[in-house]
């Protein structure tokens, strides 16, 4: 075996590892750190492991309302505060919410929430990559990690699951996690999502896509789709090749956007969807093309056309407004060294002309459009509504160390919060606002020595010192000012605060999962992995043929992202299968809508036998059937061997406990055992490969 193939197949065994380690209780790859509470980071990995208060119970709201302005910690709440609002001001929105008695006798609470992350980067994952998009897995997944970034935060709140940075909505195994949409949507309800970043971006990914790689906007990576096709390869930096359609995964987080098919989206990055798609049924067109075969009414950067919209049945909006990230509300301004001119000539923020908000395009005018889309749409009206709503750039630009652009965004985010509180009925709805980690900006008595600072001339009339000290490397340009490098984020704990029912939950110290727990448990959905495999219960499999061609739609496996299929012929022979080299292989579940699978290589007048299994679940479909011969007219419409709508064979899932060596009653403590003691071999014999590999090289340098 050459070196190529024996590491290839060491990676491989790592992966299918990382796979078959979803469906055994003891994660026994990860890291075994302990913390201080005494939970090893692969207890802390697994979904609801991280929570601090999983016994205190849910009170039902209709409706709830997530707010999070992305990289708004306490500092950056108060920068915005003393600027606008004087050092004893108050927010109309972020001041009220959870504030006793600030809205009549709603409930209310406020709270502190820790933010953590358990691996820093993919690197720390079982489904890490190298510079070509290829595979390369941690045998020891996992990592305490102080500092989160956005997408390992979002995915915590999203799912339940604690993640590494980098990762949305998978564990550190890659296996997909069901996020809030996915359950919402299992239930009967609608969803909205708005933001003023990239609508591909962390914080909105996570409501809509699973991806290894935060960075995997579309079908050729992080482009704007100008270069027609992945000839920059752009896909491959980006996005485990394996994810990517044309290699038979579950696709990029713009495609999976569409897959999802929330009621809502609204936020930018409308560029990204000029890609090509590279595989699959809409090959070759555009991704707005198929936003658009695919039944979406789509606005592309046309604020006019935003506020136009209504409600239209089966045609869920997505509305991107902007290229990109959206404008700031006011012009930036920069941060530079200890200055005594500064304190005598006060920074005074100015308005920025392109703002999409003086087109009617502000976070608030975009919340109102989401609100009234929802209350008009059938399951908003009967089963309730998930809207996230998410002030992007106040992260944004304390990267920048631009104040005056952090402080814009603070405000526009406050009006939107303001403009639900008084208009959502919060009896019945839950609204909560929070971040998703902390920030840079640091409130100063005086300019400080060692870090970059801007002075500002608050509404006070007061100079007000903000700093900006944590970037990594070499900060400042020619002109004494910030370069545009990366002030990092911090890993203090957040504030969160809610009104509404159960709005008392986040009280004390809580966990970013626990938010999950929150929001889930509220609207009555799924929260345990038994109780979400549950929702696979009823899953069916229909075989049709048509034109010569033949399909399995899949419906109801509800309790998985990603299905896996195989055809045999009669012979047992695999004539067709799902990719299963990851987690994020294979064909991504269309929730609560009907998920097709082309079936190639069949020939008319064979035998054949089709199973079809939820990644997540574990529940199955087999379907035997004949391929009808092209002479067989069925009598009903004349298709070959086919019912009126074309079905030729159809399965359900068989929820009989004692089916197969599997079954729920047959495993138990001992099937645990087995299949714990079976993935714990698998790994030794991974890692040995990977051993043997590397000091096989190391012998032939």
């Amino acid at each position: 075996m050459s070196k190529h193939k024996a590491l290839k197949g060491a990676i491989a065994a790592v992966a299918s590892v990382a796979t078959l380690g979803a469906l055994a209780a003891p994660a026994l790859a990860a890291d075994t750190t302990y913390s201080p509470n005494g939970k090893s980071v692969a207890e802390l990995a697994q979904h609801g492991g991280a929570q601090r208060i999983a016994a205190i119970g849910n009170k039902n709201a209709k409706n709830v309302v997530l707010f999070i302005g992305d990289g708004m910690g306490d500092s950056e709440i108060t920068v915005a505060r003393d600027y606008l609002k004087g050092a004893n001001g108050h927010f109309d929105g972020l001041d009220a919410v959870g504030q006793p008695s600030a809205l009549g006798d709603v409930q209310a609470g406020t709270g502190q929430y820790t933010t953590f992350s358990v691996g820093n980067g993919s690197k720390d994952s079982a489904v890490g990559k190298d510079g070509d998009g290829k595979l390369v897995a941690n045998p020891n997944p996992g990592k305490l990690t102080p500092v989160t970034d956005s997408s390992a935060s979002g995915s915590s709140w999203a799912t339940g699951t604690k993640t590494y940075n980098n990762a949305v909505d998978v564990d550190i195994y890659g296996n997909p996690q069901l996020n809030l949409f996915e359950l919402a949507k299992a239930a009967g309800k609608a969803t909205g999502n708005v933001t003023t970043a990239e609508i591909q971006d962390a914080t909105p990914a996570v409501l809509e896509s699973h991806s290894s790689e935060r960075a995997c906007y579309g079908p050729q990576g992080k482009t704007d789709g100008s270069s027609n096709g992945a000839a920059n390869n752009d896909a491959a930096k980006r996005c485990l090749v394996n994810q990517l359609k044309e290699n038979g995964g579950i696709g990029s987080i713009s495609e999976q956007l569409l897959d999802t098919r929330a009621d809502v989206t609204i936020g930018g990055g409308s560029k990204y969807f000029r890609q090509t798609v590279q595989g699959g049924e809409y090959k070759g067109k555009t991704v707005w093309e198929q936003a658009k075969e695919m039944g979406f009414q789509t606005v592309e950067n046309d604020p006019a056309a935003m506020n136009a919209l209504q409600y239209k049945d089966g045609q869920p909006v997505l509305a991107l407004m902007s290229d990109g990230n959206m404008p700031t509300k006011f012009n930036p301004s920069k941060a530079t060294a200890k200055d005594p001119a500064k304190d005598a000539n006060p920074t005074v923020c100015t308005p920025n002309a392109d703002w999409l908000g003086n087109q009617g395009s502000s976070l608030k005018d975009m919340t109102k459009k989401a609100l009234d889309l929802l209350d008009a749409n059938p399951n908003g009206q009967k089963n309730g509504f998930f809207l996230q709503v998410e002030g992007a750039s106040i992260d944004k630009q304390d990267h920048a160390g631009n104040a005056c652009g952090q402080i814009g965004e603070t405000d526009d985010f406050d009006q939107a919060i303001a403009y639900a509180m008084q208009n959502v009925d919060l009896t019945n709805t839950l609204v909560i606002v929070t971040a998703d980690h902390a920030h840079t900006s640091q409130i100063l008595n005086a300019q400080p020595a060692y870090a970059l600072s801007t002075v500002l001339k608050t509404a006070d009339g007061n100079n007000m010192v903000v700093s900006y000290g944590t970037a990594q490397e070499a900060s400042t340009d020619a002109d004494g000012g910030y370069n545009g490098g990366d002030m990092e984020h911090t890993g203090t704990q957040l504030r969160i605060a809610a009104s509404g029912p159960g709005a008392q939950r986040v009280i004390g110290l809580t966990d970013q999962t626990d938010n999950f727990y929150t929001i889930a448990g509220a609207l009555g959905l799924a929260t345990s992995t038994e109780s979400q495999k549950a929702l696979s219960d009823n899953g069916t499999v229909k075989v049709s043929a048509a034109d010569g061609k033949f399909t399995a739609d899949v419906d109801g496996f509800n309790g998985d992202a990603v299905l896996s299929y195989e055809l045999k012929d009669k012979n047992d022979k695999t004539v067709a299968a799902s990719d299963s080299s990851t987690p994020l292989s294979g064909v991504r579940v269309k929730t609560a809508q009907t998920t097709p699978i082309a079936l190639d290589g069949v020939t008319e007048g064979s035998e054949y036998t089709l199973t079809v299994t939820g990644r997540q679940s574990g529940k199955a479909v087999t379907v035997d059937f004949q391929a009808p011969a092209a002479n067989s007219a069925d009598k009903n419409n004349g298709k070959p061997g086919a019912d009126k709508n074309g079905v030729i064979a159809s399965g359900k899932v068989n929820n009989d406990t004692k089916a197969g060596p599997f079954g729920a009653a047959l495993l138990g403590k001992t099937g645990t055992a087995v299949l714990a003691a079976a993935v714990a071999i698998a790994m030794l014999v991974a890692v040995a490969m990977l051993i043997k590999t590397a000091k096989a090289a190391k012998n032939d340098r």
